[in-house]
């Protein structure tokens, strides 16, 4: 019975934990409020992707729910990209990125005693609002469906995988992502996330992704541990460090946020 108390507290935090990792949670929006999520990272590209050496992205989120389990939002972001000397490229480039719209559905929550993990599902759609020969945006209109799957191991450890598809565009966000395949790429990530402390949360995930071809060299792969620290318990600060392999992932990316709820 204590567990089960437990367990419906658990879920009725307002707090969305899923920054500042790629998995995406199950979770969405309460029904008539806001959820914000601000982070910054900066990332020292691979060799194999100069002239782009790093780039700095700055990336705001809102989503709202629209009615219970169904959230709708937005996100963008202001990049920074830093080029070695070449005639085709600035040295560095400033601006917007790629706007994207997104809405979430959660249609089967995680209950007490269920083997069923929470099931979740969300539709992107990514409009060309970046400056693509400054390399700020993509260039295309991207449609992208990812699949969400997460289960409670323990009552303080949570399994979240995605699997997603897109069925036109590519993973760009500036100089990041595959940049040559215009549809039919397949991504997929997992993470394990504890709560050590009450206010304290840590773990790590894989990620990546593949175009229709396959050429691994030009995918993506990608590791990071981070956490959450609850300041309060609608605001917490987002931290994590990401390697990648592959000429799409970053070498190297500290990342550092904070996500709100209103």
């Amino acid at each position: 019975m204590l567990f089960r108390v437990l367990a419906l507290l658990l879920c009725a935090s307002p707090l969305l934990a899923q920054a500042p990792f790629v998995t995406d949670d199950a979770e969405v929006a309460q029904h008539g409020h806001w959820h914000l999520e601000f982070s910054n990272e900066f990332d020292w590209l691979q060799d194999s992707a100069r002239p782009n050496l790093r780039q700095n992205t700055a990336n705001f989120k809102t989503s709202y729910g629209v009615m219970n389990n169904l959230e709708v939002g937005l996100d963008n972001q202001l990049l920074n990209i830093f080029n070695a000397p070449t005639p085709a490229l600035p040295r560095m480039a400033f601006g917007f990125g790629d706007l994207d719209l997104s809405a979430k559905w959660k249609f089967l929550p995680e209950k007490p005693g269920w083997l069923r993990p929470a099931l979740a599902a969300s539709f992107n759609l990514e409009l060309p609002t970046g400056d693509a020969h400054q390399q700020l945006g993509s260039g295309i209109t991207d449609y992208y469906l990812n699949g969400i799957a997460q289960k409670s191991l323990t009552e303080k450890t949570k399994l979240r995988l995605n699997g997603g598809y897109y069925f036109a565009g590519n993973t760009l966000t500036g100089a990041v992502g595959i940049r040559s395949a215009r549809g039919s790429v397949f991504t997929g990530s997992g993470s394990v996330v504890h709560d050590f402390t009450k206010k304290l949360d840590l773990g790590g995930e894989i990620a990546g992704a593949v175009s229709k071809n396959f050429d691994l060299g030009r995918g993506q792969l990608q590791l990071q541990f981070g956490g959450n620290y609850k300041v309060r318990e609608s605001l917490s600060i987002d931290f994590g460090l990401i390697t990648g392999f592959y000429q799409a992932s970053p070498r190297l990316g500290p990342i550092i946020g904070f996500s709100k709820d209103f």
